[in-house]
């Protein structure tokens, strides 16, 4: 029997043995184990990480352990259903949007609160948590504080910004840490899972920064290794002034492109899918009066497609920021000589250039524009304003 057989659903939470073990103790004490306390078991969790680090993955494995009779087989009905995200009792909240609101947090709250249908517990799992507005945290806070009984509660939310969950929740859920996961790890399950060229998958492994998602996208699409080279070029790139705004409105149009790409191939069909179901095409009196008052539906639907197009390109914003932050880690690395792996060891010709051209100091203050310009963006300044004002820091240093 292989590792991967006998992890069973915790077999793609990568390299967080800590963890899976934490999380099948707790679902041991779930189906009443004498050996476990049952203090190993609790209605809340917050799983936090960096980007890329499993925090959904593992909280969806948990999941399906516990609803799972064998205790996360992999193989059952249970956890077929659970992580294919189909499972009667398990409720997921995934933002599409910048934010949670309380309108939809209130509507999972309130099916929370139903008794399990086909398995022992009713889950909710709620993917960046750090993005619930006010209303949907006291929404849920009232919930947690007092579970139904057959009821958990499980958020995911970045190491980076554990704050941005209240500390209300925070104080009422038992947290579980998972840290970066190292590159042969990666690799590892790129080449088991998703039957990657080893070669290839060792080199994507190695660059995502222990981004699982990042490396299998870098591994098999040869659009993304495209898109990485093209912002790891930014640095050598900004000679002059005219290329600070050059640079900065070709890095706008990729992700005004990318986001446009994603959603034209979403939005169409959910807008036609909606119109149907609403009576669209439809003849007669009955198809006329159904027709009525749904203007507000599309408007509806219309408003959160425009919501999840601005999040999208402030993804792709984001990680191509978080690539040009690596860069010059790894020239700051090389400017004071440490002894660390480099995140893009590829590149390591174009990090000494760098190293030589402007030091380790010139390429802290870069990396300090780069951060700068994260937040801005987080904070909804103006993106191409954001943007151009870090590309005028890099060629100023």
């Amino acid at each position: 029997m292989t590792d991967f057989d006998r992890l069973g659903v915790f077999g793609d939470v990568i390299g967080q043995p800590e963890a899976v073990d934490v999380l099948r103790t707790a679902v041991a004490a779930s189906h009443a184990d004498p050996d476990v306390p049952t203090a190993a078991m609790t209605h809340a969790w917050l799983f936090t990480g960096p980007p890329g680090s499993g925090r959904s993955v593992a909280a969806r494995a948990f999941a399906a352990a516990l609803e799972c009779p064998d205790r996360g087989c992999g193989h059952c009905s249970h956890c077929h259903t659970v992580l294919g995200g189909t499972h009667a009792d398990v409720r997921s909240v995934i933002p599409e949007g910048l934010t949670i609101s309380v309108k939809e947090m209130r509507a999972v709250v309130s099916l929370s609160a139903r008794r399990p249908v086909t398995g022992p517990w009713q889950i909710v799992l709620i993917e960046d948590a750090d993005r619930l507005t006010e209303g949907a945290s006291n929404a849920l806070l009232k919930s947690i504080e007092e579970p139904p009984p057959r009821t958990v509660f499980l958020l995911c939310a970045p190491s980076t910004h554990p704050d941005d969950v209240s500390v209300t929740i925070r104080s009422r859920c038992r947290v579980l840490s998972l840290r970066i996961p190292p590159p042969a790890a990666i690799a590892e399950v790129l080449v088991r899972r998703d039957g990657i060229d080893p070669e290839m998958a060792d080199w994507a492994a190695s660059v995502a920064a222990g981004h699982v998602g990042r490396a299998r996208r870098l591994a098999r699409d040869d659009q993304a290794r495209e898109e990485r080279s093209r912002i790891l070029a930014v640095p050598g790139a900004l000679r002059s002034m005219s290329d600070v705004f050059s640079e900065a409105g070709d890095l706008l149009a990729t992700a005004k492109g990318q986001a446009k790409v994603v959603s034209e191939r979403r939005d169409g069909a959910e807008l036609e899918e909606l119109k149907t179901a609403l009576g669209a095409g439809g003849t007669g009196k009955g198809a006329v009066g159904a027709a009525r008052g749904t203007a507000g539906v599309v408007k509806e639907l219309e408003r959160r497609q425009k919501s999840r197009a601005t999040r999208t390109e402030r993804d792709v914003l984001d990680r191509a920021l978080v690539d040009l932050s690596g860069f010059y880690r790894d020239v700051i690395a090389r400017g004071l000589g440490a002894a660390v792996a480099l995140t893009n060891p590829d590149l390591r010709r174009d990090v000494d250039a760098a190293a030589s051209r402007f030091g380790a100091v010139g390429a802290l203050r870069r990396l300090d524009a780069v951060l700068a310009c994260r937040e801005a963006i987080e904070a909804n300044v103006k993106p191409q304003i954001a943007v151009e004002a870090m590309m005028m820091k890099l060629y100023r240093g």
